[in-house]
């Protein structure tokens, strides 16, 4: 995710602004008891059964996000939309997994919408709703290993609070999954550590495309009806799936090696939109240069008449809002560096997914990395690298304190989900980079991101893993160096930099007459809107 103040330098010199089943009722009665199902554990003697709640996998970020018992191989969902953005559709979705252990019940993620039926299996089963959990109660109990078919009848209402999942735009509807809001749009086991195949099938009335993930699978007719199929390559986490429906038009290019580019524009805006399209097949290019294939079947920009005030990672079709390139408020170079920032994205973040939420400093510091090295190519002096992160580390400790370090965020503010998404993620997990590339030296450090994205491809992977790889490639061991970094209270002194100081530490000394720089303020020394 980016999330750009959207306003430019202030200073042409300065560095550039910057800107995701339920086990058996006994345990689970258990882990009520005692956690308040804020957080999950697996050990200890189970009590007698009881009735079946809300669960999930005991993120540290999330508690009650994802199911445990099961993993979903599949999803089929099928969506009907009547041309009105502000009435629920009809929906059904098609869940294809297989139960990990003994289940007597099945949890799924689902908010936002009416439950009409669920059959387990072809037979019809029992439902109810635990806040945002959907308890589905089968007529057989599941044994473990058994394969399981779930089919939920559904309405998904895009009437929501501004809380993610569906995004009202001037002509349709996309989504916004990240972090947990997936299950806002359909039922699922809404965690990106349970990765799925997809197909959506979209019925639009006449004049409205419909664009999801993946690749195309045909269109049909059905009356004065359209119906449109997509279908992933890969498997995918639920936050990053992507529905567009809207009067818009695909512009299709071809990127390395011929790879398929397929973008999505507003027919009205198409003109003015068309130039920003064209410029993906050279970033994609710039993106394999620095570490590796581009790894799904397609990739393009799904630029949406909206006001969000954040751009998008979803899988092979980054959303942007229009805005972004109709203001003309950013030089060239910095609205570039944001569309590279979603690229990257797809080798960090979609084809290597986080194994729990604290990991996603793994997704927004590589984003936000190669948006900085893209931005000095491109922007010069005026976006130097150094710069850049010499801001960065003077601001590192302040971020720290009000965030968290950057591998073990504070929890988001109430009401606030997406607030995990701080500084100290994004230029402050891309301090972690620009030492660890000091400490390492240049060769290593790209090594071992080439290494990173081939060996967990389509997988999910932590911090503890990253660490370990980072000692593989490098031959040292670099436990300490990472613990300090990723989750110290204080920033540790940067590698070839020691004359470097943090804002507090340089406060301490010297008091400033006012508040911070409007040059330490920007975008790119961490500052980012929440979405409206």
């Amino acid at each position: 995710m980016s999330l750009p103040s959207r306003r430019p330098p202030s200073d042409p010199a300065a560095a550039p602004p910057r800107p995701v089943g339920r086990r058996n009722p006994a345990r689970a009665a258990r882990r009520a008891a005692v956690l308040s199902l804020a957080a999950l554990t697996l050990l200890g003697a189970a009590p007698p059964p009881a009735a079946p709640g809300a669960l999930g996998i005991g993120d540290r970020l999330f508690p009650t996000l994802g199911n445990p018992g099961y993993d979903v191989t599949s999803y089929h969902v099928d969506l009907d939309y009547s041309g009105y953005n502000d009435r629920p559709l009809d929906a059904v979705t098609e869940i294809t997994a297989r139960a990990t252990e003994a289940l007597d019940h099945v949890n799924l993620d689902f908010a936002r919408g009416t439950v009409r039926s669920v059959e387990v299996d072809g037979a019809p089963a029992g439902h109810q709703q635990h806040g945002e959990d959907l308890v589905v109660t089968p007529v057989v109990p599941i044994a473990a290993g058994q394969q399981l078919h779930i089919v939920v009848r559904h309405t998904s209402d895009p009437r929501g609070s501004g809380d993610g999942g569906w995004l009202r735009t001037g002509d349709g509807l996309a989504m916004a999954n990240q972090a947990d809001a997936a299950h806002r749009v359909f039922p699922c086991n809404d965690h990106p550590s349970d990765k799925a195949y997809f197909t959506f099938r979209i019925t639009t009335p006449p004049g409205v495309t419909a664009v999801a993930n993946g690749e195309p699978a045909g269109q049909e007719n059905r009356g004065r009806r359209r119906v449109w199929t997509y279908r992933t390559v890969h498997p995918m986490a639920t936050e990053l799936a992507q529905v567009s429906v809207g009067r818009s038009t695909v512009l299709h290019a071809r990127g390395p090696n011929g790879l398929p580019v397929r973008s999505v524009v507003p027919t009205a805006q198409r003109a003015a939109l068309a130039p920003w399209v064209a410029k993906t097949p050279g970033q994609l290019a710039w993106m394999e240069r620095k570490v590796g294939p581009y790894p799904f079947e397609n990739y393009g920009m799904l630029i949406a008449d909206a006001h969000t005030g954040f751009e998008l990672e979803t899988q092979t079709l980054s959303l942007f809002e229009s805005q972004l390139f109709t203001s003309g408020r950013m030089p060239d170079w910095y609205v570039e560096s944001v569309m590279v920032h979603e690229l990257a994205h797809q080798w960090f973040g979609d084809s290597v997914s986080p194994r729990r939420w604290s990991d996603v400093w793994l997704n927004e510091a590589h984003a936000t990395w190669y948006e900085a090295l893209y931005a000095q190519e491109k922007g010069g002096a005026r976006a130097s690298l150094d710069t850049r992160m010499q801001r960065a580390y003077q601001e590192s400790d302040a971020w720290r304190a009000a965030g968290g370090p950057p591998a073990e965020p504070k929890p988001a503010s109430p009401g606030e989900k997406i607030s995990i998404f701080r500084p100290s993620i994004y230029d402050g997990g891309a301090l972690v980079f620009y030492a660890l590339r000091h400490r390492i030296g240049p060769a290593a450090f790209d090594r071992l991101e080439r290494t990173w994205v081939r060996r967990h491809r389509d997988g999910v992977a932590g911090t503890a893993d990253y660490v370990h790889l980072a000692s593989e490639i490098s031959g040292q061991d670099l436990t300490d160096f990472f613990h300090g970094w990723l989750y110290g209270d204080k920033t540790p002194s940067m590698p070839g930099h020691p004359e470097w100081r943090s804002q507090r530490a340089v406060r301490a000394h010297r008091p400033p007459a006012g508040g911070p720089s409007e040059a330490l303020r920007g975008p790119l020394a961490g500052n980012r809107r929440k979405p409206a």
